[in-house]
This record gives structure tokens, sequence and C-alpha cells, in this order.
């Protein structure tokens, strides 16, 4: 973002920037909490103001990674999973067996070793290692889950990518790049219209159990918006190939 435009947002020398912490619902795939700040705001900062749910599962990035914070989830009888950094201390308390033909490295029981580690989180945790053959890497997981499966914890943090594409879809289909107004303000109120479309739209599709995809489903709509058919007619009856094919025939005349 332009520093003299967005002022408000100051960054880095010449440039200003913001930031959405953002909490998706995996069971639908939308955001159920999201807090607009500076882009100098550290994501760490986002566990400080979330109401965590009794035994629900929150999925981390390292960016998280605060042991003082994720002790605070501990205690609220919720579960955590977060990628462990390289520089981790810790004591193996005991392991468990695992099957390497699906992934699996290690499953232990560890003790943080450092000081102030293991003053901010004196509990045990739990340290699964897992290689991924589609990126030929290995992940580190932490968690204060010891019931579940270890290839389950693995695979319930790989769905953490579902928010990095909900994100590529507002941008892609809200058009979000783009700001109307540069006052915070403005700024916050166009973020707030585009993640309450989304909400929208997901809604409807699932209860009129719409078959199009999100992104036909705007299509239609903005071409619809003074149509007096009801909106499960109107979606499931609406040609969108006829009407992007006459869209792009528009297009070329115009541009002949």
């Amino acid at each position: 973002m332009c520093l003299k435009l967005f002022k408000w947002a100051n960054f880095e020398k010449g440039h200003s920037g913001i930031k959405i912490h953002t909490q998706l619902d995996l069971r639908g795939n939308i955001p159920s909490f999201f807090l607009i700040t500076k882009a100098k705001v550290h994501d760490v900062n986002l566990l400080d103001v979330l109401e965590f749910e009794k035994g629900a599962y929150y999925i981390m990035d390292r960016g998280y990674y605060d042991f003082e914070r994720l002790y605070q989830i501990h205690k609220q009888n919720s579960f955590f999973i977060i990628r462990a950094k390289k520089s981790i201390s810790a004591i193996r308390v005991c392991s468990r067996k695992v099957d390497k033909s699906i992934g699996l490295r290690c499953d232990q029981i560890i003790k943080l070793k450092h000081f102030y580690s293991r003053k901010y989180y004196p509990n045990k945790l739990r340290r699964i290692k897992y290689y991924d053959d589609a990126t030929n890497r290995h992940y580190v997981y932490l968690t204060n889950n010891f019931a579940l499966d270890a290839i389950t914890i693995a695979d319930l943090y790989k769905q953490r990518w579902q928010i990095e594409l909900f994100f590529k879809w507002i941008k892609q289909h809200l058009h979000i790049n783009t700001f109307w107004g540069t006052s915070k303000n403005a700024v916050k109120i166009q973020i707030c219209i585009a993640i309450s479309t989304f909400l929208l739209v997901a809604i409807m599709k699932k209860k009129l159990n719409i078959k199009r995809n999100l992104y036909e489903i705007l299509q239609i709509l903005s071409v619809s918006q003074f149509e007096k058919t009801p909106i499960n007619t109107l979606l499931s009856e609406f040609d969108l190939q006829t009407f992007e094919d006459q869209a792009q025939k528009r297009l070329f005349s115009l541009d002949f």
C-alpha cells in the first residue's frame, strides 16, 4: 500500500500495510472471527483476543509459536496443532510406534527443556514428525492432544491451507486488491463487505443445496440483481456458459 495514501497504516519506509487476522471454521470453510490491524501487529496477538471453544482444535503455523499463549489454550480444555521450530529444546519422555509407510517418522511425548519455555508451558507435549511425499519435506508438529492417531494430527494440519485458499478466493473474486477509499474506516468497511458477501453466498449455497461453485453463484447474482425469480430457481436454471459467451462477443465487438 502507498504510504502517501494510507499514512495511518505505516509499515516500513515508503510503504503502508494492513493485516487481516482470520479464524476459519473448517466445518464449513467460513471465517468465524477476523481482526483488521496494521501490518506491524504480529500474528500471535490474535490469540489474546480469541475466545477458545472447549474441545475445539486450533491449527496454526509458526507465526503463533508462543508457549505462554499456547498454555492458555490448553487451560481452556481446547487443543492446538502447530508447526514446531527447529530451535525447540526438549527432553523425550517416551515414544510410540508409528507406521512409516504412511509418512510418519516419530510420535513422541516430550517435556520442554528451556527454562522460560518450561515456565510458560509446564505440561507435557506431543511431538509428531511427518514426511510429505507431495512436497518432499519433513514437518514437525506440536500438540496437546494425546488421544488422536498421529496421522490424523498430520491430516488436520494439512487443512490449514484452507485459510490461504480463502484469501486467494477473496482477492480474485471480490476485488479486495483495490481500495475505493483511503481512510482507515473505508478500508475496514470494504474488507467487511467482502467477507460478508462471501459468508452470504456460502450460507445460501448450503441452505439451498446449490450445486454450483461460489464463483458461478457470484457471476449469476451480479447480472441478476433486479430479477424477481426465486434465487434457487434462478441459480439452477441460469445458463452461465451462454452468458459468458455473449459477454466475450460484446467485448470483442468493442475491441474491434
